[in-house]
């Protein structure tokens, strides 16, 4: 990292940050550290991390934006344009935008063309990052720029109201945060222009506002979470990344559907692209992003050539081979996907010099190119004939760097197309030579011979391979399954018996194979057997792993068996990953059931029916106390006044279930309750004489006071009552 004269005095944790970076040179984290620490140093001390630091992230606009405002601070105005011209164009970030209008604004103020250049950096600015949410200054600083213009007669004062409106026009119909201000904006300099005219104008753009103003609140909701200020790294797969990824395909799929339901296809497109550009500033390592992109403007430019517009149709063609060339020069200058679909891409519009220079730029770059010999064969067989692409098969025998699949590759095309059994035999046996050790080679040339039916040339085949001595154990293992496979097919029951004598005296004592075995290999076929899994499972034939998992067909012939198998094994259950700890709520639910370790829903029907109770913070009191209750009605003497069975004596009339006899004195008044002390009271009479001591008869006070004159409900009780 950065070297200063006194190495000393640097931060522990800044070592720590440059020791991290030599192993994880994409630790976002160990870079801020530095950054730092550099941004109060001099310049000339830190520009050599910042150039590291930029080169490492290209597509960073924030760090962009740190190196440039250092320098800014310096005056180092050259150094500063030339990084605006390496970087403006590449990365659309709104932040380091608005830093270049404002270096254009600082250092272009005292020029005499500085008015002509500050429209053109607007101008520039907002057709590149004017479709970003938060673009609304960039449109109000314009708008308040052109309106600072000096104008010098009527001729230029009406440049300068056109000027002004065209900009507000195209600001209220672009989505974005505020623009709801620059609306009012518009509308209050229409009005101070000529407000004879203002209705109409404003109503001529109300619409596009109105439908603006609707997909800016959608846009913002799409868009929150997405984080565009996070640097572009390599795949991780953490849980943030993907969140990241899943947001930002969320955003790029709800700016396909159009939502501005604009019928211009060339403006949808490129608010689709724009979005595309901006989540690549963070997501450049992932390539099936750019391959989305480059297969969209290809869509486009079918779509508008079909619908009559060629050149608008080419240049999108054109875009689409720019966005392929752009990811294979940047982050995937070894990604074969990438060059291929790039090729394929070319190879549609009949560019094949193009092509041609694809391949070999990808071969070159390649530590294994064995795969980008194999796509270059056939692209030279569809388009310049079999000739070409052995021409291209003699390129990569001579290349050190090829695997096996190279000659198996040629060696099938001349069997399928040219039809020439020969040239494919003599190609296989040319890589025998070279890949003799190699058992998928082996192997596949094996499969050729059995299928063009050359018997005895297969058996040679297999003894020559397995005589060699070129092959291990482990290895051999599946030749000699192959061989007895083959005479299965073929042979006879001789020579069948024979390759199994031979294969178990081959393989050795540790891996001889059981008769029983033996004879499970000869009755098989593909994923047929002739026991049922639990019988394999029983003699020991553990030769394919498969057998035994849950979708094991088995030998089909005993499908009670098969269904035994597998609900033995693929019984339900649960993932104890995604168990979440128990947590009590604090407060209940109306319908909840507090019991010891939490609140539980109750019965079903108990459940309903609470829902339709009032909650019990609507009733207040007064509240019973079952328990004090129950002991008083255990305590408490009813028997005092009852007579034995068989006396003489007559029950004593009861009235409303009292005794007329028994008086308040008589019970325990200070034992109940006030509201039932007060109903004996009543009962007997007790708080009647007391309110006529006082002259508040209920009865008596109704009957004193007159009716009012205009109340006749009134006037008819007190009838009643006389």
């Amino acid at each position: 990292m950065h070297k200063s004269k006194n190495v000393d005095n640097r931060p522990e944790k800044v070592k720590k940050a440059e020791a991290r970076l030599e192993t994880h040179p994409y630790d976002a984290e160990a870079w801020n550290v530095i950054i730092r620490d550099i941004q109060g140093r001099r310049i000339e001390e830190g520009r050599i991390v910042y150039e590291k630091l930029v080169s490492q992230f290209p597509s960073a606009g924030r760090y962009w934006k740190i190196y440039i405002e250092h320098e800014m601070k310096t005056r180092n105005y050259e150094r500063v344009e030339k990084l605006f011209q390496g970087c403006l164009m590449k990365v659309l970030n709104i932040e380091l935008w608005k830093t270049y209008l404002h270096y254009i604004r600082e250092t272009k103020g005292k020029l005499p063309s500085y008015r002509e250049k500050m429209a053109q950096a607007f101008d520039f600015a907002l057709d590149k990052i004017g479709m970003d949410i938060h673009s609304y200054q960039i449109w109000v600083d314009y708008a308040m720029f052109l309106k600072s213009v000096e104008a010098v007669g009527s001729y230029a004062e009406n440049q300068r109201i056109t000027a002004v409106r065209k900009v507000y026009q195209r600001g209220v119909c672009s989505p974005m945060m505020g623009i709801e201000q620059l609306w009012k904006d518009y509308c209050t300099y229409e009005n101070s222009i000529n407000p004879l005219i203002a209705k109409k104008m404003i109503e001529d753009r109300g619409r596009d506002y109105v439908n603006a103003r609707r997909v800016a609140k959608e846009f913002e909701n799409i868009t929150k979470g997405v984080n565009k200020n996070r640097p572009s790294v390599p795949p991780q797969n953490d849980a943030e990344e993907l969140k990241q990824v899943e947001m930002w395909k969320k955003y790029i799929a709800w700016e396909k559907s159009n939502p501005l339901k604009t019928e211009d296809y060339s403006t949808s497109a490129k608010r689709v692209m724009f979005a595309y550009e901006q989540c690549l500033l963070c997501l450049g390592f992932h390539p099936d992003i750019w391959h989305e992109a480059a297969v969209y403007l290809e869509q486009t430019s079918k779509l508008l050539s079909e619908k009559g517009d060629q050149n608008a149709g080419k240049l999108f063609a054109d875009e689409s081979a720019g966005m392929y060339e752009k990811a294979i020069s940047t982050a995937h200058k070894s990604n074969s996907l990438l060059h291929f679909a790039y090729a394929d891409f070319e190879e549609s519009r009949s560019k094949f010099e193009k092509v041609h220079t694809i391949y070999k730029k990808l071969i070159a770059e390649c530590l294994d190119p064995t795969l980008v010999y194999i796509q270059y064969m056939r692209f030279t067989r569809r388009s310049e004939g079999i000739k070409s692409a052995r021409l291209i098969f003699k390129v990569a025998r001579e290349d050190g760097r090829t695997g096996y699949q190279v000659f198996i590759a040629a060696a099938l095309m001349e069997y399928y197309c040219s039809k020439d059994k020969n040239v494919a035999f003599k190609i296989f046996e040319l890589g025998l030579k070279r890949f003799s050790d190699t058992p998928e080679y082996a192997s596949a040339y094996l499969d050729y011979m059995s299928h063009v039916n050359e018997d005895n040339n297969t058996r040679v085949l297999f003894e020559r391979v397995l005589t060699s001595g070129q092959l291990a154990g482990d290895q051999i293992s599946d030749i000699w399954d192959k061989f007895l496979e083959f005479e299965t097919n073929v042979g006879d029951l001789a020579s069948i018996i024979k390759v199994e004598k031979r294969r178990a005296q081959a393989l050795g004592a540790d891996q001889e194979l059981l008769e029983t075995s033996q004879l499970i290999d000869r009755y098989k076929y593909l994923d047929l057997y002739p026991c049922t899994s639990n019988e394999l499972k029983a003699l020991g034939y553990r030769k394919k792993v498969s057998l035994f998992s849950s979708d094991l067909d088995s030998s089909r012939v005993a499908k009670k068996d098969v269904n035994q198998d597998s609900y033995l094994v693929s019984y339900p259950k649960p993932d104890i990953a995604q168990m979440v700890p128990f947590k009590p709520l604090v407060t209940a639910a109306a319908n909840g059931n507090r019991l010891e370790g939490g609140i539980f829903a109750g019965p079903p029907v108990v459940a309903d029916l609470m829902k339709l109770m009032p909650p019990p913070n609507c009733f207040t009191g007064p509240h019973v106390m079952i328990d004090r209750l129950m002991d008083h009605l255990k305590t408490m003497s009813v028997g005092k006044n009852l007579k034995e069975e068989g006396s003489s004596q007559k029950e004593k009339p009861k009235e409303n279930g009292v005794d007329k006899d028994l008086t308040v004195h008589d019970m325990d008044i200070e034992s109940v309750d006030p509201g039932t002390r007060y109903s004996l009271e009543i009962a007997s009479g007790k708080r009647k004489k007391v309110e006529q001591g006082k002259g508040e008869s209920d009865e008596e006070g109704e009957s004193s006071v007159a009716p009012p004159a205009n109340d006749i409900w009134r006037q008819r009780q007190q009838k009643r009552v006389k």
